[in-house]
């Protein structure tokens, strides 16, 4: 699948795609990242891309006319008979989710505009941009970290990119619920809390998965309960589950 990155730093996502385990994604070609400098598309004489916002106030916006220079050059550039969807991170867009990931490890890909500034003049969103993706509700200096985020997680799932298939089936999100604790060597560490809880020791793999599900299912419901919710909603939960759960206090009227 192919992603063509709209950006102002293209240099941000060349470490990437050369260090840590996705990078066996990008060298096969799995994700096939085109990085496109906006500045080659900017207003004469100096490449300008931005220009003050109308009504005043602080900032600057990125202009219509070059993301669409950009935009056309990358279409004419891609070969595939039905348009990708165009990207654009804001903080005003839906939460990206790992459910929002797996679509996108399905499809051919997507073009992706790290916009800066204040934001993008708001016609071009209107006429162009397909989806909009936030990170959260916090603000970025430019959507190149989200870009980043997407591409990352989308390249772990695909096939022989993790060391273990299985790895990112245990993930966070994955299951709907929170990742469980993980431990490794040595066996006992200094203090009180120093030693490997015994069932993962007992080579009991059946006990070990329903200490892994309960483990998950108690941080869930501490930290997003949310997530247990819909995960009861959509009938994830079996007897099992629904009985390790902590037990809820009575809403106080």
């Amino acid at each position: 699948m192919r992603f063509d990155v709209i950006t102002l730093f293209p240099e941000l996502f060349e470490a990437h795609r050369l260090h840590g385990v996705t990078r066996r994604a990008f060298e096969s070609g799995q994700v096939d990242v085109r990085l496109w400098q906006l500045r080659d598309f900017g207003d004469p004489p100096h490449a300008r891309v931005d220009d003050r916002p109308y009504g005043g106030g602080p900032g600057m916006v990125l202009l219509v006319e070059p993301l669409e220079r950009a935009l056309a050059t990358i279409r004419a550039d891609r070969t595939e008979t039905a348009p990708v969807p165009v990207v654009n991170f804001s903080p005003t867009g839906r939460a990206l989710t790992q459910d929002t990931v797996r679509d996108f490890a399905a499809g051919n890909g997507a073009i992706l505009l790290c916009a800066r500034y204040e934001g993008v003049d708001q016609r071009f969103i209107d006429r162009r941009v397909d989806v909009e993706l936030s990170l959260g509700d916090f603000v970025l200096s430019g959507g190149e970290i989200p870009a980043l985020a997407l591409l990352d997680a989308l390249a772990r799932l695909q096939p022989g990119v993790l060391g273990d298939a299985r790895s990112h089936e245990q993930d966070s999100f994955s299951a709907g619920l929170l990742d469980c604790p993980h431990y490794s060597r040595p066996e006992i560490l200094a203090g009180a809390d120093g030693a490997v809880p015994e069932v993962l020791l007992s080579g009991n793999h059946a006990a070990i998965d329903r200490w892994r599900r309960d483990q998950a299912l108690s941080m869930t419901a501490a930290r997003r309960p949310e997530l247990i919710e819909a995960a009861e909603k959509a009938g994830w939960l079996d007897a099992a589950d629904r009985a390790s759960l902590p037990k809820r206090n009575p809403q106080k009227l």
